[in-house]
């Protein structure tokens, strides 16, 4: 095993060792955190022109906003839950158009709402 695949391998552990302890808010904040780094790694790939691996990554990554838009109680969250799953929608539109468009803009923009939410989710730590 190479020391990638063993960082890899630590790293897949630790997550999970994290989740199994975690409350509901800080499963979220997990969420929000590796669809940032998927975006910002399949940048990095699409960056060098790993096409597969920026593919594979942001199909990643659709797949966490995917997560984040199904734990949504839309009847409890009211109007808030709506806009939200409006913008967890239109960010899964992007991410797709930013890989077949091969297009680190669209990435960005992604990123950037990825981030937005979860700032405010953030401020509103227990």
């Amino acid at each position: 095993m190479n020391a990638m695949a063993a960082l890899r391998q630590y790293q897949t552990v630790n997550t999970q060792a994290q989740a199994v302890d975690a409350s509901p808010h800080r499963l979220i904040q997990m969420l929000m955190e590796g669809g940032l780094t998927r975006m910002a790694q399949a940048r990095g790939a699409l960056e060098r022109g790993q096409v597969a691996l920026k593919g594979e990554l942001i199909g990643k990554a659709v797949g966490i906003v995917g997560g984040l838009r199904d734990g949504l109680n839309l009847e409890a969250g009211g109007e808030l839950a709506m806009n939200l799953d409006r913008l967890y929608a239109y960010m899964s539109v992007r991410l797709l158009e930013a890989n077949v468009k091969n297009d680190p803009a669209m990435l960005d923009e992604v990123a950037g709402l990825l981030r937005n939410i979860k700032s405010g989710w953030d401020a509103i730590a227990p």
